[in-house]
Formats: C-alpha cells, sequence, structure tokens
C-alpha cells in the first residue's frame, strides 16, 4: 500500500512549485521572446534626475559625469544631489559641478535621516519636472537608458514607475562575478513579470516616476528600508502600474566582500518584510498586487527558511540516530556499519530533486544567454555551478539574521 510521509509531501510541494515558476516563465518568455528588447518612442520631456548621497566622495563625481553626458537633450534635464549630512568630501565634490553647470542644484538635509528616502523626498520637492529618476550615487547608466524608459510613462497614464536592468559595473573579483549573475537573471525575471504586471520594485541605482503620482501616494516611506519595493506597492495600490525596460542598462556597484554583501541583504530582506507586513491586508485582494505579487514576494522570502530549518531538522535526526545505533552496537557487539543498509538504487524524490536542480541550471544559463547573447560561458560554467549550489542556499541564512533583527527592532542602515 502506498504511504507518502510529511518529508515527502513537502518536498513534492518544493517539487510543485519549482516546477510551476518554470512553467510559468517559460509560458511567457515563448510569445514575447521577440519583443523582450523593445520598448515605445516616446518624445523628449523635461526630466529632473535625484542623486541622494552619503558618503559618495569617491563616485558621486563619475556619477554626475554620466548623468550629464547622457543621449537626451542638455536642456531638459536637471540634476539635483541632496546630501544627507556626509562626513566625506561628497558635499564638496558636488558643489564644483553646481558651480560648473547651471542644471546642477546641489542640497544638503538638515540632519542624517541615515537611509535614501528622506534625501530623495527633498529632490522631489524642489524639482522642476513633470518626470523624476531617482539615481544612487555609485550608479553608472548607459547613455540611451532616459530616452529609451521614458515613452513607457506617455504610452499609458496608469504607469507611474520604470525601472531597467541593473547589472554590476566591472565585476573584478569571484563575489562580485556571482552578484553579476545573480543580477542578469533577476532583470530577465522581471522584465518576464512585467508582462503579468508582476514588477513589484523600482532598484535605486536608475528609476523613473511621474512626480504627480508620487506626491498623490506620499512620497517614499522614510522608515521603509527597502523604499523602492514600498514605493512601487503603494502605487499599486492606489491603481498605478510599474513597468520594466530590459534594454536600458545601469551599473552599480556590487560589494566586493562577503561582509559587505551580507549587510546589503540583511537590509534588503529586513525592508522586504516590513513592506510585506505593511501590505499583509491586500493578500488575495487588489489586483495583482494581492493575487499575484504579494504571494509570491511571501513564498520566493519565507520557503528558503522553511527548507533550512527541514534541512537542519534532518541532518540533527541523522546525526542523533547514526549516534544512537553506533553506540548500541559497541555496547552490542555488533556490527556498526553492512553493506545491507548501503543502496545505490535512487528513489523518485531524489530523481526529481536532480531533475529539479538541472532545470534551476538551465534557467540560469538560458537567462544569462539572453541577456548577453554574444557573450560565451564556456569558461564559467563553475562559476554558474557554485551560484545555484551555494550562493542561492545563502539566502535563507540571510532571512533568518534578518528576521531576528527585524523582530528585535535592532536594524538601521
Amino acid at each position: 500500500m502506498f504511504s507518502i510521509t510529511f518529508i515527502d509531501f513537502v518536498f513534492l510541494f518544493y517539487m510543485f512549485l519549482g516546477l510551476y515558476m518554470s512553467s510559468l516563465l517559460l509560458f511567457i518568455y515563448i510569445p514575447n521572446r521577440k519583443k523582450l528588447f523593445l520598448y515605445p518612442r516616446g518624445e523628449f520631456k523635461p526630466v529632473s534626475i535625484i542623486v541622494p548621497c552619503f558618503n559618495e566622495g569617491k563616485t558621486i563625481g563619475t556619477t554626475i559625469e554620466s548623468l550629464l553626458s547622457l543621449d537626451y537633450p542638455k536642456e531638459m534635464v536637471e540634476v539635483i544631489v541632496v546630501d544627507d549630512q556626509s562626513k566625506d568630501d561628497s558635499v564638496k565634490i558636488a558643489r564644483q559641478y553646481e558651480k560648473k553647470y547651471k542644471n546642477v542644484r546641489v542640497f544638503v538635509n538638515k540632519r542624517n535621516s541615515g537611509g535614501a528616502a528622506e534625501p530623495t523626498n527633498i529632490g522631489i520637492r524642489a524639482s522642476k519636472y513633470e518626470y523624476v529618476a531617482v539615481v544612487d550615487s555609485d550608479s553608472m547608466p548607459d547613455r540611451d537608458v532616459l530616452k529609451k524608459m521614458i515613452g513607457f510613462l506617455q504610452e499609458d497614464k496608469k504607469v507611474a514607475a520604470v525601472t531597467c536592468s541593473v547589472l554590476v559595473r566591472n565585476p573584478k573579483n569571484f563575489m562580485q562575478r556571482l552578484q553579476a549573475i545573480e543580477y542578469d537573471i533577476i532583470a530577465w525575471s522581471r522584465k518576464l513579470l512585467d508582462y503579468i504586471d508582476g514588477v513589484y520594485v523600482t532598484p535605486g541605482p536608475f528609476a523613473l516616476y511621474r512626480k504627480k503620482s508620487l506626491i498623490e501616494v506620499g512620497l517614499f516611506d522614510t522608515k521603509n528600508m527597502t523604499q523602492d519595493i514600498e514605493i512601487v506597492w503603494r502605487l499599486l495600490a492606489h491603481d498605478y502600474k510599474a513597468r520594466m525596460c530590459l534594454s536600458a542598462r545601469v551599473y552599480s556597484e556590487a560589494p566586493s566582500k562577503f561582509k559587505a554583501w551580507f549587510k546589503q541583504r540583511i537590509r534588503w530582506t529586513i525592508g522586504g518584510t516590513q513592506t510585506l507586513v505593511k501590505y499583509r491586508n491586500y493578500f488575495v485582494k487588489k489586483c495583482m498586487l494581492g493575487v499575484f505579487i504579494i504571494p509570491f514576494f511571501a513564498i520566493s522570502l519565507f520557503l528558503g527558511l522553511f527548507g533550512l530549518g527541514l534541512f537542519i531538522y534532518l541532518f540533527s535526526r541523522s546525526l542523533i540516530v547514526r549516534y544512537l545505533s553506533t553506540k548500541y552496537s559497541l555496547y552490542a557487539q555488533t556490527a556498526i556499519f553492512s553493506f545491507q543498509e548501503l543502496t545505490l538504487i535512487p528513489s523518485v524524490l531524489n530523481f526529481f530533486g536532480a531533475a529539479l536542480f538541472f532545470l534551476g541550471l538551465f534557467f540560469t544559463f538560458f537567462g544569462l544567454r539572453v541577456m548577453n547573447p554574444n557573450k560565451t560561458y564556456k569558461g564559467n560554467i563553475f562559476n554558474v555551478i557554485f551560484y545555484s549550489l551555494v550562493y542561492l542556499t545563502l539566502q535563507p541564512i540571510v532571512l533568518v539574521f534578518a528576521l531576528s533583527r527585524y523582530i528585535r527592532g535592532k536594524y538601521s542602515w
């Protein structure tokens, strides 16, 4: 008689979710594969670019120069740098550009707010134009990024936010190369979700907004650790839309050391949890926000944590059983191990587990090929395998630390 244990059920549930998401993205990709990198042609309209800054003296000058070099009419772009009481020479460097260029303005916050939201809000209120872009002070956008994104806001008046492909700038060490893989896959996946109104974040390195809509919903949340997620959920809750332009690219500095990466991911996870808790009442309500984005985000966030707990349980149980059986064998003077206990016959669950892993590996390689069609990954096979086997398994560990700090209320930028 066939019977299934709780562990078997959990394993099959994981298989179902993995196959479901892979199939969903595949079904979205196939009919849209030829238009992934297309974008609506828009008219040139004035844009205010807000650059929140804190202790970015090494990069703020380069960022300002890249914004002034955009392939966009110079008279239609103003750059607003808002410093959050930096302790380095960020303000001094920004002031030099303010003196040199009429379309560069610099503001200094009266206090250190401890985040990017408050400086961004100051910049938005001071901005002159209908469209505003928000750019991290260590980002380098492609010259055509703005003209590729502006059409999304003009094509549909309900679109209030547009994001682009955020990629790693000049990955030099192993840690950054792993993040480069991750960023490529995220960009591709986000574009696929765009086709079902599933874009749930406009990352800080470069995002474009409709100023009127931002003011209507109350601007960025100064208490949220990931204001770029929260603002999109708030816009969606007010019946606005967010879009993704895959062909527009911005390059961001990625952490080069594990400690900095870990701190960044802790902040991201805490901010995501804050947003999830804030909008929990929209679950299975309010169009795509409630029926897809919140469940998708929640499952993505906590599924790894449950899997980690299950792994620890099974591993601990195996150790305890092995310890007790060894102790009994020594006491009873029987064989500690016999070849009868060894089986080389794989179970159905083992087969599905391996199939799911290789499916994920294929998904990663395929996504990298879509993002970089002229690049070969033969020399980076080890990086992709390590990314799939090790790097992704670090996420549940990050979640444990993040939830611990969130529950205790001990977190900051």
